[in-house]
């Protein structure tokens, strides 16, 4: 009788083994599966971007002969003659121009975003809801529906032909996005270090400063991140705002380059394209790992 139960232990602890050893390889293999998927899903999205760099390198005869990445006629004619522009400006001077009004829309919202997150979400302020539902009304609102008031505001103002237009509006948090963003961090961050400075005497101020935005330092890198992609890549404002051929920023820089004569020089356009991306991909990955905590916490989901 002994043998026996023993003998069906052993069968029962071999099916068990037989049966972890199948789930484990059905596992394998549906981890193999995705990664396979999700590498090709990544190759074909990226090709695009790939492409773009390789015809950097093409004679503009060939760029649009072939879907090959490899130029069979390498050059570097491409970034050397579209560096000059064909203006009295070269692509650096463009480039430039970009950053004048890029870096104070990036640290004006920061600023600005995280005040006025920061009062919604530790302060109770009169009509507290109803401001809280206009700034998410504003995300909802098209901001072509603004570009002719905003346009004859400015113009009164004297703005025109500036780079104000384009970043002074964000000193007062008018991207609700980035509100909400900062919010929603700050809504799963425990008060008791907020209450400990307060204790020791701190005002709202320091207690911001010194307590909440080392705390929310990974949804402000975010915040940085995403504005300073978004104006990188804007074309709308500097083509509405800005008239003079100097203040030109890349992204006028290369239609204008479209416009210089019938035959465009789509190898010059498409090696400072390259160029002109690559700023964001830097920063992108430079501060890639706070990006991704800050977008997590905060809750918003792409």
């Amino acid at each position: 009788m002994a043998d026996i139960q023993q003998s069906q232990l052993s069968a029962r602890m071999q099916a068990g083994e037989v049966e972890v050893a199948r789930t484990l390889r059905r596992e394998k293999v549906s981890a193999w599966f995705r990664y396979i998927i999700l590498l090709f899903v990544g190759l074909l999205m990226l090709y695009p971007l790939a492409w773009m760099f390789s015809a950097s390198f093409k004679p503009n005869h060939e760029i649009f002969t072939t879907l090959g990445l490899w130029p069979s006629n390498a050059t570097w004619d491409g970034f050397i003659n579209g560096w000059k522009t064909g203006t009295e400006y070269n692509f650096g001077h463009y480039m430039l121009n970009t950053f004048k009004y890029v870096i104070p829309k990036v640290l004006l919202t920061i600023i600005s975003s995280t005040v006025v997150a920061y009062g919604f979400a530790r302060f109770e302020i009169p009509w507290k809801k109803f401001w809280f539902t206009t700034l998410i009304a504003t995300m909802l609102l098209p901001s072509t529906v603004l570009l002719i008031p905003q346009y004859l505001m400015f113009r009164e103002m004297g703005m025109l032909d500036s780079y104000l237009p384009l970043y002074l509006p964000l000193a007062f948090a008018t991207q609700g996005f980035f509100v909400f963003m900062l919010i929603q961090f700050l809504r799963g961050v425990p008060r008791d270090m907020e209450e400990a400075a307060q204790i020791d005497g701190c005002n709202s101020f320091q207690v911001l400063w010194y307590v909440v935005v080392p705390i929310l330092k990974p949804a402000i890198i975010s915040v940085a991140l995403f504005q300073f992609m978004w104006s990188m890549n804007d074309f709308i404002g500097p083509l509405i705002y800005v008239y003079s051929v100097d203040k030109y920023p890349i992204a006028l820089a290369l239609k204008m380059s479209i416009d210089v004569t019938e035959g465009a020089p789509w190898n010059e356009i498409l090696a400072m394209a390259s160029i002109s991306i690559l700023p964001s991909i830097i920063v992108f990955f430079l501060a890639q790992r706070y990006f991704v905590q800050g977008v997590s916490s905060s809750g918003i989901k792409g």
